[in-house]
């Protein structure tokens, strides 16, 4: 009897996402895209996967090399990565009335929401709606606050961006000339931290809205209250931590525009890529602060990067147990099961390693035969890069576009397993393994 190959499921999102990214990496390379100019193979390749991995780094300019055509191929991958080729794909088949099995709705669960028990059908409508709406709002808005600078294709493109966090922008200072306008700001922060949130705390947070204008009361769910105290409680420390070192550092701004700037930095490190400060002329202290939240991202589900912001909630209640010889770590009214403990240190673990080796290799070349004293500051901006690359945020110091082939190459494999998270990788590697029905016995070891 002939058996048929199955693949996991868990595989799909990798497949698709190679796909779409081999797709745009030819569109973007054909000259329609770009009449007149030359993009290499390697630049185009990078390009695709920074818009489809909802990155931002670039190589080139995007507003003044790629035509509508390309900047219009370029939207499509930023919204195809934020919102998920596997929810696309979910929905697509459930449009068609196809059968999606059982194991095919627990991969979309865990993927997109912290619950896997949920309709696929509704979930998947409710994102599509929820999300286009979003952007098509803030596009509307930006619009009509600057007509002659967001032209309507102008507003959509930035209002998609901001939403999936891509951090791609048609303007070569990115929002640098907007640093002083509070309206602006608030746009695309509200957009930026709404895309970060993740679709089921911004399902639920419509829900409890409608609720309370109906007259009836509710409290949001444990899961949600953790995501929006984390990430309020990262906003402002990192709003803080930026204009404290800012302000001293340089004072190159007035104050109450350098209090904005750094709130806006605070929002968009989280993984949105957008600046309205030069990032390569801020101080190393301000670099290492959004390093950290780089690495933190936004929340499970959303169309951030990082290892999130429950990661890192996690962790945080696991050291202060530890720190307090505590069996359990608490958040809220609940403590923490191990299976979940054990998924935050691992996730954690591999993405410094991953950090780790990327920088490595990108210090081996882009200068690995150079002494030290000759590469002196290179390593932070290197360092920077990796992990903005594996964050998906795409904020860069300005060393990108003069990066190797097999610098770029490095950071396009990095922004790839970034977007999709080593949890995945792993979950793909461990649904090949054979069970084994025996435990070896157990040893204690002299740790510290």
């Amino acid at each position: 009897m002939k058996k048929h190959l199955r693949l996991s499921p868990f595989l799909y999102p990798i497949l698709y996402f190679g796909l779409v990214i081999m797709t745009g990496t030819f569109l973007l390379q054909a000259p329609f895209t770009h009449p007149g100019k030359v993009l290499g193979w390697t630049d185009a390749l990078f390009t695709a996967t920074s818009a489809t991995c909802v990155t931002g780094l670039v190589v080139v300019d995007t507003g003044s090399f790629f035509n509508h055509w390309g900047q219009a191929i370029l939207l499509v991958m930023i919204q195809s990565g934020g919102l998920g080729i596997m929810t696309f794909t979910g929905l697509f088949f459930y449009l068609l009335h196809r059968r999606v099995s059982v194991t095919d709705r627990v991969a979309v669960g865990q993927s997109l929401l912290h619950d896997p028990t949920f309709s696929l059908g509704k979930f998947l409508g409710a994102i599509v709606i929820l999300a286009f709406g979003a952007e098509a709002a803030g596009a509307v808005v930006l619009h009509l606050a600057a007509p002659s600078s967001f032209t309507p294709f102008s507003a959509l493109f930035h209002a998609v961006s901001a939403f999936c966090n891509a951090g791609f922008s048609l303007y070569s200072d990115s929002l640098s000339a907007w640093r002083g306008s509070l309206f602006i700001n608030l746009v695309f922060m509200g957009l930026i931290i709404a895309g970060g949130l993740g679709f089921s705390v911004l399902m639920e947070l419509l829900a409890r809205f409608w609720a309370a204008v109906n007259g009836t009361s509710g409290r949001l769910s444990w899961y949600s209250v953790i995501v929006l105290k984390t990430t309020i409680f990262l906003i402002v420390a990192g709003w803080l931590a930026i204009f404290l070192a800012e302000y001293c550092g340089s004072r190159c701004l007035p104050a109450g525009q350098q209090a904005l700037a750094a709130l806006f930095q605070s929002v968009t490190c989280r993984t949105a890529g957008f600046n309205t400060m030069d990032i390569g002329r801020m101080t190393n202290v301000s670099l290492m602060i959004m390093i950290v939240l780089m690495f933190i991202g936004a929340a499970p589900g959303s169309c951030a990067g990082g290892i999130k912001v429950t990661t890192f909630r996690a962790v945080a209640a696991f050291i202060w147990a530890q720190a307090r010889a505590s069996r359990q770590a608490v958040i809220g009214r609940f403590a923490l099961d191990r299976k979940t403990l054990n998924k935050a240190i691992v996730l954690t673990a591999t993405a410094a390693l991953i950090i780790l080796a990327g920088t490595l290799l990108l210090n081996i070349t882009e200068g690995g035969d150079v002494p030290h004293p000759r590469a002196r500051g290179m390593f932070l901006e290197i360092f920077f890069e990796v992990v903005s690359a594996f964050g998906t945020v795409g904020l860069s110091t300005g060393i990108t576009g003069g990066l190797s082939t097999a610098g770029k190459l490095t950071l396009t494999v990095i922004m790839f397993v970034g977007r999709l998270g080593p949890i995945l990788f792993f979950s793909v590697l461990q649904s090949f393994k054979r069970e084994r029905y025996f435990n070896l016995a157990e040893e204690s070891l002299l740790i510290g």
